[in-house]
């Protein structure tokens, strides 16, 4: 039997496109990271506001993936980032928040909670990492209700 899918041409290409990436995603152990986390002070204040939390909802999972993945790669992913530990807000966006509460903000951060060194580019593996991480961290939020 023919599916359709073979028949007609999606009307929505990305989304198909989205559904084969997301079943291709590697999975990653991060209890260790986020016990180590709750033990900062500072990373621990990291909280999603209600007004981030409704922008969530808005947009949906996927957009906000979508835009940590464009802010780790310009943001993180450069070996030379003439701003490296001012370049996150700390506001205006969840994955900003997101990037201070897990230690993706900066590459000295990334160097000491993730053990990825500065000074050279992130590897599309390890960019695929910061934005797990990030994603993890904000459906964590997500679910605390």
């Amino acid at each position: 039997m023919v599916s359709q899918k073979s028949i007609y041409p999606s009307l929505f290409p990305e989304e198909e496109l989205n559904e084969n990436i997301s079943s291709e995603r590697k999975e990653y152990d991060l209890t260790s990271l986020f016990e180590r986390l709750a033990k900062s002070d500072f990373r621990s204040r990291f909280h999603l506001s209600m007004k981030d939390r409704e922008y969530i909802m808005e947009k949906g999972l996927p957009t906000i993936r979508k835009h940590a993945e464009d802010f780790v790669a310009k943001r993180l992913a450069p070996a030379v980032i003439p701003n490296d530990g001012k370049q996150t807000p700390m506001r205006g966006h969840p994955v900003f928040l997101a990037q201070h509460a897990t230690g993706c903000c900066c590459r000295g951060c990334f160097f000491k909670w993730h053990h990825i060194p500065a000074g050279r580019a992130l590897t599309k593996e390890e960019q695929e990492y910061a934005v797990a991480v990030l994603m993890a961290w904000i459906e964590k939020q997500m679910n605390k209700g």
